[in-house]
């Protein structure tokens, strides 16, 4: 059957109807796999994949297996930000200690037409979801003035503390670049957990380089962003893991060590 008003099949329409609510009503959910308390212990070797977590997302960040480098997917894809600066695709059947994913649809939009730092972001994100009690995804496309970023080296066994690892960090300052943002907004009482506060990765837009946000002054872009408020949590079971200290006295201070 044909709509001749609406220039369609019926087929058409129930399809097009079907999809608009299975993207209203599809659950907001976090994916975690391990622990921020056991990546600072030194528990660099998961046994999630990179295929595993396109199965729980198509929006996230997170590290590899011995530290190789620093994580980040969108659009279904998932990147290897390097320790020498550089980015490449991530292999499928490549392994993940620690990871955050979700099925990235944004509620919100706000376009940055005019140069504004990486606070001033924060704010407009602030503004609207006013509860620190959520989780929210963010996402930016744009120029950029300059993004600073670090990767983490590969490590070797025996495993030092992730603080003693990003003693000797490399950093890398991109400037005038294009890429996209990645990043999650986390609530303060799930330090240790996650990493409380925003958490953000970078890449440029011919997707050869990258890496974890230290700080970025935006050009021009558009942020879209959303609150989630489900949480999943996959918790190791090898030895490593259970045997790790996860809850030291300066978990906090820790942890704000090398995330900033």
């Amino acid at each position: 059957m044909y709509d001749f008003v609406s220039g369609c099949s019926c087929e058409e329409q129930l399809k097009t109807t079907v999809d608009q609510l299975a993207g209203q009503s599809a659950e907001k959910v976090i994916y975690q796999t391990s622990l921020m308390s056991a990546l600072l212990h030194g528990v660099y070797d998961g046994t999630t994949t990179v295929s595993r977590l396109l199965e729980k997302g198509d929006f996230g960040l997170g590290t590899f297996n011995q530290l190789d480098g620093e994580l980040v997917a969108f659009d279904r894809q998932v990147w290897q930000l390097r320790a020498d600066g550089s980015a490449r695709p991530a292999r499928p059947e490549q392994q993940s200690p620690f990871a955050v994913m979700t099925f990235f649809t944004p509620e919100h939009q706000h376009h940055f037409s005019e140069k504004s730092s990486r606070e001033e972001v924060h704010r407009v994100i602030d503004s609207v979801i006013t509860s620190d009690n959520h989780f929210c995804a963010l996402r930016i496309s744009g120029d950029f003035v300059s993004v600073q970023t670090r990767t983490v080296p590969c490590q070797c066994r025996p495993y030092r503390s992730m603080p003693d690892v990003l003693g000797n960090q490399p950093t890398f300052d991109f400037r005038q670049r294009t890429g996209e943002l990645i990043g999650f907004r986390t609530p303060q009482y799930m330090q240790g957990i996650n990493v409380a506060g925003y958490h953000e990765h970078f890449i440029t837009d011919d997707r050869q380089g990258g890496g974890h946000i230290l700080d970025y002054v935006l050009a021009q872009g558009t942020l879209t962003f959303g609150a989630i408020s489900k949480l999943v949590i996959d918790l190791p079971q090898d030895r490593d893991f259970l045997q790790a200290s996860l809850n030291p006295d300066n978990l906090d201070e820790a942890i704000r060590s090398v995330e900033s």
